[in-house]
């Protein structure tokens, strides 16, 4: 998977995501915030959704995304082994 390392460790693109989506934001928004191409930011959001790491407000428009507790789970194992 695109978003997790061959080691388990969360991909560079998929941890800022994923640190950024403490608020909600969308995908242009988060592009923007991170300075990463939204085609990047498009297709890490599928791949750490796929994941269960995210969850999308479908409803809105543009669609908003936030972290999950999944994710906030990843995220806090990913930091405990970087260190």
């Amino acid at each position: 998977m695109a978003c997790i390392n061959p080691d388990g460790t969360l991909s560079i693109v998929a941890r800022r995501i994923l640190e950024h989506l403490e608020h909600p934001a969308d995908p242009p928004g988060l592009a923007s915030a991170l300075d990463l191409p939204l085609w990047r930011v498009r297709a890490t959001l599928r791949a750490i959704g796929r994941a269960g790491l995210v969850a999308a407000d479908l409803p809105d428009a543009p669609a908003t995304f936030r972290i999950s507790e999944l994710g906030r789970e990843a995220l806090a194992i990913d930091r405990e082994t970087a260190t």
